[in-house]
């Protein structure tokens, strides 16, 4: 995912600096080329050596430092940088950054590099509200460094706020939005719901399915990765969404038909990925319903509407529908009928019974149907059937 890419990490001294080993690892095992500076007040909270043995780099403190790899060690480093993000950001650093003093190795390396740049700021919660922390911040924006928002909670001081660096998965998250990968969907809107939906019989009950939302959130996440701006109509599900994506919850499948509907004429790509209830109570009971000693239970149900079919019958010039078809049998035949029926560009099929595939794994087995193709896919994690479906609908 990151292969080739050079990753430079800033570490400056707060007491947040030691999980910078845990993100620096995280990297090295996605391929990337990590190297790492450090102020000398950070290496009063982690050794450089930690760095270097999970970077196997040299780990950059001394701007004088004569034993290093290049001749100019700040600015070969700037030149190769794909991305720079410091992590944690001192309120001293972040000042030295927005002022342009560079006196030391990572000041001096951040002012050559013309690469993304990423400040995660960390520190108490009175200096992080402090006006002139803002200011500096603010001026950083202006110059074109992304500011990630500290989290909340109880600080190492004692206080409790805003300050705290986010956790290493947060901050891995911004660094693959950027260059994760080719961002061959940008200028893309692309909607995706996912998820089950749920028909209310009464207050306490409901129809649903197994649905957990693990392919429609992979699918998301991957589409923000390759830079599109992805909108994801979510079913009741108990995973965390994916970050930078604009969520929109729902429950019932009547929820999910009109938040689809007022949102789809405005995008390129829609993929339904959710698995909707095909049907609902005709009566919801106000309360309770109560059983009764040897009698039966009859629940009358009506058609929930097909929004995959107003999809594509209202589909603009342009644009391309995907929907997915889960079935126990007959799978190619069914999913090519309703790739017909439903009017849509491509249907992604998969059947319960295939070993990998089905509700709830990490994995799915799937054939891509298209009017011009047939192509079945090996099993795969979830995010490579993301890839391979955008790869599909952009022609790769």
């Amino acid at each position: 995912m990151l292969k080739g890419k050079c990753v430079v990490l800033g570490v400056t001294g707060s007491i947040a600096a030691y999980k910078i080993a845990n993100l620096a690892s995280a990297l090295v095992k996605l391929g990337a080329d990590v190297n790492v500076i450090m102020t000398k007040n950070a290496t009063n909270f982690i050794n450089p050596i930690t760095f270097e043995t999970l970077t196997s780099n040299k780990c950059l403190v001394d701007t004088f430092d004569r034993n290093f790899q290049f001749n100019v060690e700040h600015v070969a480093l700037a030149k190769r940088a794909d991305i720079f993000m410091v992590a944690p950001a001192s309120a001293n650093v972040i000042a030295k950054m927005a002022h342009g003093i560079a006196d030391d190795m990572l000041t001096t390396t951040i002012l050559a590099a013309k690469c993304k740049k990423l400040v995660s700021p960390a520190m108490n919660t009175n200096m992080f509200e402090n006006q002139i922390v803002q200011d500096n911040l603010e001026t950083l924006k202006k110059y074109g460094f992304e500011i990630i928002n500290p989290a909340s909670g109880y600080l190492a001081c004692g206080d409790t706020g805003a300050g705290k660096m986010p956790e290493p998965d947060v901050l891995l998250a911004y660094i693959l939005r950027e260059i994760g990968h080719e961002h061959d969907l940008a200028g893309k809107r692309v909607l995706v719901t996912a998820g089950p939906t749920e028909e209310a019989i009464d207050p306490v009950r409901f129809i649903t399915n197994h649905s957990t939302g693990k392919m429609g959130y992979a699918i998301a996440k991957v589409a923000m990765e390759r830079g599109a701006e992805v909108t994801l109509v979510s079913g009741p599900v108990s995973i965390e969404p994916p970050m930078f994506v604009d969520v929109v919850n729902i429950r019932s499948a009547a929820e999910m038909a009109e938040a689809v509907k007022s949102r789809a004429a405005d995008c390129d790509i829609i993929i339904k990925s959710a698995a909707v209830a095909d049907y609902r109570p005709i009566n919801v009971a106000a309360e309770k319903i109560k059983k009764k000693d040897g009698e039966g239970s009859t629940i009358e149900l009506e058609r929930t509407e097909d929004i995959l079919s107003y999809l594509g019958e209202h589909k603009k010039e342009g644009q391309f529908i995907c929907g997915f078809s889960m079935e126990t049998e007959n799978m190619l035949e069914n999913s090519k009928k309703k790739l017909d029926k439903k009017k849509v560009d491509m249907i992604v099929a998969n059947n319960l019974r295939t070993q990998g595939a089905g509700f709830g794994t990490d994995t799915n087995v799937v054939t891509l149907i298209t009017k011009d193709d047939t192509r079945e896919l090996p099993i795969m994690s979830k995010d490579d059937v993301a890839h391979a479906i955008f790869d599909t609908i952009i022609g790769k």
